[in-house]
This record gives structure tokens, C-alpha cells and sequence, in this order.
């Protein structure tokens, strides 16, 4: 999330944030260093990218994009970049939309791409997943026989274990959350609602190997603000809300305990774990009031009289411990450094972690959780770096072993970024034949992962 405050109401078009007008495909991309010969299969990035002409009003607006690149043995085989197609990009009487509808097909699709049970999904948090194919092509949507009949989350977390598909829906009238549950199969297998007291704008959650974790903050849909057509995200902070994390059982054995916590707003978790003692570490990165309203009216947000104020606040990575013997949560600032999109080993996803990484302006830093520690891999100034996404190496033994894949877009290009996850230090490059737009979150898929 880039913090700055709007000159005008488009900032979230210009600069790395920019749509491109196209769609195209490139072969045979010239590469710097040696990419290792593991890394065979797809990267995919997921992002905002509204059609030539068409308004956006919100950077979470738009139509997602998928970036991909293809390798395969040492070699960089293609790029290419497509738009998914949903109903609401085919159909463009239904771009403009009332933000109340509920045809969970007529969405965007433009937050995440991910695979599961031989299918790769593309995700926003307003409506149902659309499948795509390994080559970008757009399979169309899908409800799971039509047992989903909320929307999906863009931030689901696969089980490294059972290999299940944890999930949720949030909506803008009851029920306000469902958790759903995905066996490894792809059969949607569990619905559940949750009782919250109001519509929050919950982007994720997290989950320990026993239990689920609920955000549930204090950043609440507006009817008023949606009818008025003043913001393509009608929502807003609500002081009155409040701020809690709740812990419930996964096996369904107890409703919702929770947690209040600082009023805060987390848009990404980083992960989670149950502690020897049996508390909950959940680790995220942290708004405070001030910096969420100068990061929302930044990318297309209701003005905010609070976002000036806090003009040189960033989000910072937090730990809270949840503690069920006492009640209590304790918050504990990580790290100084202003960040954003946390990332893990996907195979420690819900257990204990020793590391994590992020983007810290144009650096990619790795936390050493257990040291208390940390190191950075700077670009050049001004860079924007994407997300950087963990590939673990063939029979790993350390939880760092493997590389880290990021988008980097500076002066003369972009390219797609490899770093040994170890130490940091850069593998190789991937020259992409066209910038590509600051975006949000995107996946490796190895040959060997089904739908590859």
C-alpha cells in the first residue's frame, strides 16, 4: 500500500500504478545470472488493470490482470499478460454497478491467483473464484456445485497437512462472515457463519493447525457512502466499532473466543501458530487510525480529515499473543521500518515460523523471528518491488532454503527479481517485455502442482 495523499483523484493511475493498455506475449526472455533449473513452472501476479477508457475510482477497482512467466529449465520461455474475463469484463454495462449487487459472477478478480486440486483460481474478496487455464485463459466462474453462496476471500490458506482449503465470505448484509472449508479434492466440504456485529471489510484472516483467526476491525461498509457514489470502496473507520481477534476451533467443537485488541486495521497476516503453551502468535502488518486514513484516501478512499496528519506514518509489522488462560492479547511492534505484503514458507503455513519477508519501500526484508533479526535487499531508488514469493528448494532442510520471486519495476523496465532466500543476494533476472503495473499477490505454480 503506497502512502501518500491524493493531488487528485486519480493518483492510483499514474506513476507505478498505471493500467497498460494491452494485452500481449512475449518468447525467449533474456535473462541475467542463471536461473536454477528447479524453477520449472509458472509465476503468476494478479492486479487492478482497468480497460483503456473505463473509470476507476478506488485502486482496488479495475479489472484483475494476470501477469505470467513461464520457465522451465534455466530458461525464461514466455510472458504474457491477460485480463480475466469475467461476466463484468465481457458485459460492460455491468462495469458500472451498484456496489450492493449480488451477482457474486460480476466481480473483478483482481487480488490473487492461486492453485488448488488442479485448478488455478483467480480471486477478489467480493464474489465467486474464476478459474484459469495454465496459459491464461479464462475458464469462467465457479460456485462449487453451488455450494458456495457467498462471496470467497482472495486470501484463503491451504492446510500444508490435510491439504484443505480454508476460506471465508464476507458480505454487506447477514450473514456478515461464513468460514468455508475446501477438502484437498477441491469439494467444498463446510459452511459455517460467524457471528460479527456488523460489515466489516475483513480482507484476512489466519489459521494455526487447531483453530481459525478472525480480524474483525473497525473499517466498516457505508450504505450512505455507497448510494452517494463518492468512493469505489464505500467504506470507512468506524471508532465506534471496536477491535478484536478471535480464535475459533477448526473442528467446530466451540464458537468464538475473543480478543480485543488496539483499535488497528490488518490488510495482510503474515502467519500464525499455536505456542508450546497453547497460545496463539498471529503476526500482521499493522495500520494505526492515522495511517490507514492517509493509505485510503492515497489509493481512492473518502477524504479523510485525519490522512494529512499522517503523512509520514507507515504500516509496520506486529506480533500479538493470544492468550486463552488469561483473555488476553499483548501487541508487540516488530520492526521500524514501514512494510507491506508479508510472506512465509506456504509448507509452515499455520505452524511455528522462523521467517518471514516483506517490502519495505524499494527493498525486499527478511524477518528472523527467532534471532530477532533482520536483513534487506535494496534496489534501485524509486523502484517499486512487488511481493516476494517464497519457492522452497528441492528437499529443503532449512525453513529459508529456496528463492524468493518478485515483480521489480525501476528507470528502465521491469523484470522478474530471483534472490537466494537465504542471504538475500540476487540469482537472477527475468527482462519482461513491458512494464508491469504495481499489483497485488501472485503464486508460483511448479510443474509437479496439479492444473500446471
Amino acid at each position: 500500500m503506497k502512502e501518500r495523499i491524493a493531488a487528485d483523484p486519480a493518483t492510483w493511475l499514474d506513476g507505478a500504478l498505471a493500467p497498460v493498455p494491452d494485452e500481449t506475449d512475449a518468447y525467449n526472455l533474456r535473462i541475467t545470472g542463471t536461473l536454477p533449473p528447479e524453477l520449472t513452472g509458472r509465476y503468476f501476479r494478479n492486479g487492478p488493470n482497468p480497460k483503456p477508457g473505463e473509470p476507476s475510482r478506488h485502486w482496488f477497482n479495475g479489472h484483475g490482470m494476470i501477469h505470467g512467466v513461464r520457465l522451465r529449465d534455466g530458461r525464461a520461455e514466455w510472458y504474457r499478460n491477460r485480463w480475466v474475463r469475467t461476466t463484468m469484463f465481457t458485459e460492460r454495462a455491468k462495469f458500472v454497478r451498484d456496489d450492493l449487487s449480488f451477482d457474486r459472477r460480476a466481480v473483478q478478480a483482481n487480488t490473487h491467483v492461486v492453485p488448488h486440486a488442479g485448478r488455478i483460481w483467480a480471486l477478489v474478496e467480493s464474489g465467486f473464484p474464476y478459474e484459469l487455464t495454465p496459459e491464461l485463459d479464462t475458464v469462467g466462474p465457479h460456485d462449487f456445485g453451488g455450494r458456495l453462496t457467498t462471496a470467497m476471500t482472495a486470501h484463503p490458506k491451504e492446510d500444508p497437512v490435510t491439504g484443505d482449503l480454508l476460506f471465508f465470505g464476507y458480505g454487506v448484509f447477514p450473514p456478515y462472515l461464513t468460514y468455508h472449508r475446501l477438502s484437498a479434492d477441491g469439494t467444498l466440504v463446510e459452511s459455517r457463519e460467524i457471528d460479527v456485529p456488523g460489515p466489516t471489510m475483513m480482507h484476512d484472516f489466519a489459521i494455526t493447525e487447531h483453530n481459525v483467526v478472525w480480524l474483525d476491525l473497525p473499517v466498516m461498509f457505508d450504505l450512505e457512502l455507497a448510494l452517494s457514489g463518492k468512493s469505489g470502496m464505500p467504506y470507512r473507520w468506524d471508532d465506534g466499532y471496536g477491535a478484536r481477534l478471535g480464535v475459533m476451533p477448526r473442528d467446530g467443537s466451540g464458537g468464538v473466543r475473543w480478543f480485543d485488541v488496539d483499535p488497528c486495521y490488518v490488510f495482510h497476516v503474515g502467519n500464525a501458530h499455536e505456542d508450546a503453551a497453547g497460545r496463539i502468535v498471529l503476526d500482521g502488518v499493522r495500520y494505526s487510525p492515522e495511517t490507514f486514513a492517509a493509505t485510503w484516501t492515497s489509493i481512492g478512499g473518502a477524504p479523510d480529515p485525519a490522512a494529512k496528519a499522517a503523512e509520514s506514518l507507515t504500516s509496520k509489522l506486529h506480533r500479538w499473543v493470544l492468550d486463552p488462560a488469561t483473555g488476553r492479547a499483548s501487541e508487540e511492534q516488530v520492526d521500524d521500518r514501514g512494510v507491506e505484503f508479508p510472506t512465509h514458507d506456504d509448507s509452515r503455513t499455520g505452524r511455528e515460523h522462523r521467517y518471514l519477508y516483506a517490502v519495505a519501500g524499494s527493498s525486499i526484508v527478511k524477518y528472523d523471528l527467532r534471532d530477532d533479526a533482520s536483513s534487506e535487499h535494496g534496489f534501485e531508488s524509486g523502484a517499486h518491488v512487488g511481493e516476494a514469493v517464497f519457492v522452497p528448494a528441492p528437499d529443503a532442510q532449512a525453513e529459508d532454503e529456496g528463492t524468493l520471486l518478485s515483480i521489480v519495476t525501476g528507470r528502465t523496465g521491469s523484470e522478474l527479481v530471483v534472490l537466494d532466500a537465504s542471504d538475500l543476494t540476487r540469482v537472477a533476472g527475468v527482462r519482461l517485455p513491458r512494464r508491469v503495473p504495481a499489483g497485488f499477490h501472485g503464486s508460483w505454480i511448479p510443474d509437479a502442482a496439479p492444473g500446471a
